[in-house]
């Protein structure tokens, strides 16, 4: 039969079984994995207090304390390029320093008022792409990377985490302190420095 009646009732049925096929569309390209705990995304910016051990909120406020003083100073005035040396860590603890220096840069990098090369760590990679290119014979003739035109930098970033641990029966007390400096490679002196100490607390 091809009543009005039946025509809207093929319709509707055929706007459902769409509507459903973008349903399970969504879902099967956007698959959830789970297991038998219970795991939540939270605030990348929360407060973390699970332990009295670094975090990460000591490593947010380390990064939010140091950028934002090195840009107060002017001193990137003409937009010089700076390098990131390591961070010495003379706690007991595994610390992942080099994330410390990354906050860093990468909050540097985004204000746009001073250029990066690259660190120490990574300029070994760097003269390994620059001897591919150049010695593999694998690349046409005027498509390399030229030898001899890397920017060097004027400055040079170097930290140094510590702490002083203290405890007794019911409490343990953390006491980390931060400490940044920044050189002129050329002359070697200290153009910059700052400190940020942190305290943790914590009943047993």
């Amino acid at each position: 039969m091809n009543t009005p009646y039946h025509r809207g009732a093929r319709l509707a049925l055929a706007g459902a079984t769409l509507a459903l096929a973008a349903c399970q569309s969504t879902y099967v390209s956007s698959p959830v994995v789970r297991f038998d705990r219970q795991v939540n995304y939270g605030d990348a910016k929360a407060v973390e207090l699970v332990t009295n051990e670094f975090g990460s909120t000591d490593l947010q406020m380390i990064a939010e304390r140091m950028t934002g003083n090195l840009l107060e100073t002017g001193i990137f005035q003409g937009r010089p390029t700076v390098t990131i040396s390591r961070v010495k860590n003379k706690t007991s603890e595994y610390i992942d320093t080099t994330n410390i220096m990354n906050s860093i840069q990468t909050a540097l990098v985004k204000s746009g008022k001073v250029r990066f090369t690259r660190s120490i760590a990574e300029m070994q990679e760097g003269v390994d792409e620059l001897q591919r290119q150049n010695q593999s014979g694998l690349y046409k003739q005027g498509s390399t990377a030229r030898l001899g035109r890397m920017t060097a930098a004027k400055y040079q970033l170097e930290g140094e985490l510590t702490s002083i641990v203290k405890q007794s029966a019911s409490t343990k007390d953390v006491f980390y302190k931060f400490t940044l400096k920044m050189f002129d490679v050329e002359e070697g002196t200290i153009e910059w420095q700052d400190e940020k100490e942190i305290r943790k607390t914590s009943q047993r």
